[in-house]
């Protein structure tokens, strides 16, 4: 039902993910990161928000990727419906993609990143996204946008995509948290309204706003 991508850069520290689904809000019900715990997508049949908010609490309490899923899945009846990957603060990668999920349905995980997916037309999906990951040498959210066009590109989800959502977080710049809940064309519509988000005057404003880095970052006086 969704295809999702998680990374993590060592050199600057960004945690950047992307969804798409054959359904309603994929940034709401997948994606939640935080700059300080490490980024999560729980999706699925039966997706479990609950997991992805326990996952994240345990990573923010210096827990790893690997030991906060398995506290979260472990004992859960239906684990064998729901998947979930994770990164945490120190860049470890771990999935988990329950055995009763709508195929195809598998996760590839890498260096700093994991790509997930179920209901998928093929593990071609997965495998167009891994090799769009490792060929692109664009910016943090145009690389994102691109490996969810591959994965579209090979079949996607076997119902088509409804919506996408891409989230950025930095300890240099405030989260980038956008969403296409809806429409015909989701990756194309978060495109652009990625490259809106880079032009003035919202690009402007994010400078102006505390980053971890800077937590008492104020507007210089005009």
């Amino acid at each position: 039902m969704t295809l999702s991508i998680l990374t993590f850069d060592m050199e600057t520290g960004v945690f950047a993910a992307a969804a798409a689904t054959g359904n309603l809000c994929v940034g709401g019900w997948v994606l939640r990161g935080d700059i300080e715990s490490g980024i999560v997508a729980s999706q699925g049949t039966s997706p479990s928000t609950f997991w992805r908010d326990d996952i994240m609490r345990d990573m923010y309490e210096g827990k790893s990727s690997r030991i906060a899923i398995d506290e979260a899945t472990n004992g859960d009846p239906g684990k064998d419906f729901r998947q979930v990957a994770a990164i945490d603060k120190n860049g470890l990668t771990a999935a988990h993609t329950g055995t009763k999920s709508v195929q195809y349905a598998d996760h590839l995980i890498g260096p700093n990143y994991v790509i997930s997916g179920n209901m998928l037309e093929s593990h071609g999906v997965l495998a167009a996204m891994e090799e769009s990951l490792n060929e692109s040498n664009s910016l943090t959210g145009r690389k994102l946008i691109k490996i969810l066009s591959a994965g579209a590109a090979k079949g996607g989800d076997t119902r088509g995509l409804q919506s996408a959502a891409l989230l950025i977080l930095g300890p240099q710049k405030p989260p980038l948290d956008l969403r296409i809940d809806s429409h015909s064309s989701p990756i194309k519509a978060l495109n652009e309204l990625y490259e809106t988000s880079q032009r003035v005057p919202y690009v402007n404003w994010l400078d102006e706003v505390p980053v971890l880095n800077d937590k008492t970052k104020r507007p210089q006086e005009r």
